[in-house]
């Protein structure tokens, strides 16, 4: 059994479960119920580490059904990227994997990375990156330059598409505003006309 302190003396290393006050050094009286001078202790009313901690806990994990409808991916993606390790399961309902509601972040942040043409092994070490990770940083400039030649690139494609769309030249692709608005974006190389 642990000593039994005064009211006034700080009860350490343990941490207190009574009352509003769970901090990590709340008094005697905090620990076993009452409300001591202010009723918050080191942790307050759940909101020092361990309260945080805690709340995030009992946050409410959610279906992968749940998690598939809101982040418009199929449940086999997502066991897919599992296997990866680019996300992981919180536990389970019943025979169904549960996730966290932060995992719909990470989510996102792999649907962009893919959809700007990133391999599941180069998310995967960004995801477990840390600043001293010289290479990656290199490898991610080179990749943020290659994702501006690929946005322009885009742009004058964007562009000369709304010209052609309301252009009466004949035939559109020689009017000369929509080579204009192309620009630099690759043409096909000509096939050779039959004789």
């Amino acid at each position: 059994m642990p000593e039994r302190r005064t009211g006034s003396e700080p009860y350490q290393g343990e941490v207190g479960t009574g009352g509003a006050g769970t901090g990590a050094a709340g008094t005697d009286e905090t620990r076993m119920g009452g409300t001591g001078t202010d009723g918050t202790g080191a942790g307050g009313a759940g909101t020092g580490e361990a309260g945080t901690d805690e709340t995030r806990m009992d946050e409410p994990l959610l279906d992968i059904g749940e998690v598939a409808r809101r982040s418009g991916l199929a449940p086999s993606a997502l066991r897919f990227y599992e296997k990866k390790g680019l996300v992981e399961a919180a536990g389970r309902h019943g025979l169904r994997r549960a996730y966290r509601p932060d995992v719909l972040e990470r989510l996102a942040l792999i649907t962009c990375a893919r959809g700007a043409g990133l391999s599941i092994a180069e998310i995967h070490r960004f995801l477990v990156a840390r600043p001293s990770d010289a290479d990656l940083r290199a490898g991610m400039t080179a990749r943020a330059d290659d994702l501006d030649a690929q946005i322009d690139r885009l742009t004058r494609l964007r562009d000369s598409m709304r010209h052609a769309a309301v252009c009466t030249h004949e035939p559109i692709v020689d009017c000369p505003d929509f080579k204009r608005a192309v620009g630099g974006v690759p043409t096909a190389t000509p096939r050779p006309t039959s004789t």
